[in-house]
């Protein structure tokens, strides 16, 4: 190779060299660009509901809450954050369906006090009536309109032919819902904690039958009330749904499923009831238990001859005898 082309190849690497080092220069001598990310315009909050309010929904603060909306779409029906008050939509009752994420307009909601509200709270075929309770069968105050309670009937029971009494209670109602505590259907909040106050009467929703049956119920004896866990709707509405009670139609849409299993968490049950007597509470008072029945053999049976399966019917004086949790009737002198 001549020297010329020497010379013209060292000349190209010289200024490639000074041509990366100025570039090096330039880009780590800028500074990097700032991504600002974009604004959002922040519309005002409005109330919407957090789950599907069907028309008698009575309003807790776990059903509904404010959330922004875009500005443009908010109506002069929608209640806004900072003009609207929590503690007095407490209470309310839904008089049209709203679904899930949808605001919750003013006409919506029908207050205490207005006209049409008890009927408003009542679902489709439903009956108000209302039960005498005290401190003592009211659970100290602690329900509040919206809850689910059980009805427990407390009551002296007299046999036909017995000078005893049966002391007895019963559970003749389960899954009730109360509509309001004396007049009152909203709850007091103070400083975020909710107010519990005794009353001395409950207003409860249940079914044209189950009017009647409570209507009696409170000439046999005392009322009392039970409160029902939120989680045992749940539960047995599950269970409802796996053994086929409740059926869900095909090709329903997500707001009518939800209505159908909101109707049907809320229906009152008057099947299925338990009870208890003193005999089961204290063994005291199992002499008041009915002796078992007695089934008497025919006349001409007696002795060894007599037919199995049949037990004599005492004759003369006879005396209860109790070991245990067995009682069983026994003739005196018989032994």
């Amino acid at each position: 190779m001549d020297k010329k082309k020497l010379m013209l190849l060292l000349g190209a690497l010289v200024v490639a060299i000074g041509t990366a080092m100025a570039a090096r220069t330039l880009f780590v001598g800028a500074s990097a660009p700032k991504a600002e990310a974009a604004q959002v315009p922040q519309g005002p909050k409005v109330l919407v509901a957090q789950r599907a309010l069907p028309v008698g929904t009575i309003i807790t603060a776990d059903s509904i809450s404010f959330q922004a909306w875009p500005k443009e779409m908010v109506q002069d029906a929608y209640f806004l954050d900072g003009e609207a008050d929590m503690n007095k939509l407490l209470g309310t009752v839904v008089r049209f369906p709203v679904t899930a994420g949808q605001p919750v307009t003013q006409g919506a909601l029908v207050s205490p006090g207005d006209r049409g509200f008890l009927a408003a709270a009542l679902g489709p075929g439903m009956r108000a009536v209302t039960i005498p309770v005290s401190a003592r069968t009211g659970v100290a105050g602690f329900v509040f309109p919206g809850d689910h309670v059980d009805l427990v009937l407390t009551q002296t029971v007299r046999g036909n032919n017995s000078r005893e009494s049966l002391k007895a209670a019963e559970t003749i109602l389960r899954n009730v819902r109360v509509l309001a505590t004396d007049q009152s259907t909203d709850t007091d909040v103070v400083d975020g904690k909710t107010v519990v106050r005794g009353f001395r009467t409950i207003t409860v929703e249940v079914t044209p039958k189950i009017a009647e049956k409570v209507a009696v119920a409170q000439t046999l004896g005392t009322i009392s009330l039970a409160l029902r866990s939120l989680a045992d709707n749940q539960a047995e509405l599950d269970q409802a749904i796996a053994s086929g009670t409740v059926k869900l139609p095909a090709g329903a849409t997500k707001e009518q499923e939800e209505k159908l299993l909101s109707q049907a968490m809320n229906r009152p049950q008057d099947g299925a009831t338990t009870f208890v007597t003193g005999g089961d509470v204290s063994r005291f008072e199992r002499r008041t238990m009915p002796p078992p029945p007695v089934t008497e053999r025919p006349a001409t049976a007696s002795g060894p001859s007599a037919a199995p399966g049949f037990v004599a019917a005492p004759r003369g004086p006879i005396v209860r005898v109790t070991r245990g949790k067995n009682t069983s009737v026994e003739q005196v002198g018989s032994r």
